[in-house]
């Protein structure tokens, strides 16, 4: 713990490991280290694939360092469904940042996981807050429907279009457009990149900012306060062209998160959606540990194969002998009556 609060890399690196081979040691690292998280700004850049995310956190990475900013950059490629291996060819694309000994990037394969993220990013991105960095970029794998994690593990979520994503209808159908807190449009040198910022701005005049920061924060916004205007920046990341003005607006959103009071309920927003999701891993895996359990949903399985029992109720008799059956078996080793 000490090692990485001083700054060393190595450690820094080590501890991720750990942290994605889910080794005995990692929770109690994660809680010698939360003293010193909270600080660092996180920023989402997720969007389609091919829409040149790498290269432009490469960029914003850089441009952070102009700033004086100390940078993380975690960095989500998709594992194969067969092998579980993944290319992690992100670090190629990110050249100029990667060169910088004041960024740290670390490419994580999603081994399975769903929502853009890998299983351990986020408390990935807490070693990198005890190292010291003051922003830390989280890049998703290419997202599609329901796979919008990130929104949940950053401070700000920016979402990367290019000209040729498509129709903003089917940004709407994706679910991109309500966890945007910054829309970019990028390769906007190319052809339909005017198209695509004005059904963006289209969109968000019919429907509102308001209405979105409503529908995302609903009674976190404290009545009366200005609400965010998402905009519509266009970036060229091969040509560094509207990178700084991305970087300006992910500040302004901070600004505004903090003047409103939601930076601090959103933090408590985030912590308990990560809790339950413990809670819910740590269940799943106390539920399949037991091999009797695997026989029953076995049996169960066959059952409703043959069409002896519907599979609602055959989900209802396995949770019942699942926890009654827990019940009993403790009440037999404490004495206690159920």
């Amino acid at each position: 713990m000490d090692a990485i609060t001083s700054g060393d890399r190595i450690a820094a690196a080590r501890a991720i490991t750990w942290l994605e081979d889910a080794a005995p040691i990692a929770p109690h690292l994660l809680s010698a280290l939360m003293p010193h998280t909270g600080r660092a700004f996180r920023i989402g850049v997720t969007g389609p694939p091919g829409a040149g995310k790498s290269t432009l956190v490469d960029r914003l990475a850089v441009d952070c360092r102009r700033r004086g900013l100390r940078v993380g950059i975690l960095s989500v490629d998709p594992s194969s469904p067969f092998t579980r291996g993944a290319l992690l060819g992100d670090r190629v694309r990110m050249n100029a940042a990667t060169s910088d000994p004041g960024v740290f990037m670390r490419s994580m394969a999603s081994r399975g996981a769903l929502g853009g993220l890998a299983r351990a990013t986020v408390e990935a991105a807490d070693v990198l807050d005890a190292l010291g960095q003051d922003v830390i970029f989280f890049e998703t794998v290419g997202v599609g429907q329901s796979e919008l994690e990130v929104s949940r593990g950053a401070d700000v979520t920016c979402v990367v279009l290019t000209p040729e994503s498509g129709s903003g209808v089917q940004m709407i159908k994706a679910g991109l457009m309500e966890v945007a807190d910054i829309l970019v449009v990028n390769k906007a040198d190319r052809p339909g990149a005017e198209r695509m910022e004005a059904e963006l701005l289209d969109f968000l005049d019919i429907v509102g900012s308001g209405a979105l920061m409503r529908g995302r924060y609903g009674a976190l916004t404290p009545t009366g306060a200005t609400p965010w205007e998402v905009p519509v920046l266009k970036t060229t990341a091969t040509e560094d062209a509207g990178v700084s003005e991305l970087v300006e607006a992910c500040l302004r959103y901070r600004a505004w998160l903090e003047a409103t009071g939601i930076w601090s309920q959103r933090r408590v927003r985030q912590a308990r959606a990560r809790l339950r999701e413990m809670i819910a891993s740590r269940i799943e895996e106390a539920v399949w540990a037991r091999p009797a359990h695997a026989a029953l949903l076995d049996r169960l399985a066959g059952e409703v194969v043959e069409g002896a029992v519907p599979a609602f109720d055959a989900a209802s008799a396995f949770l019942d002998q699942v926890w009654n059956g827990s019940a009993r078996a403790h009440s037999v080793c404490t004495g206690e009556r159920t």
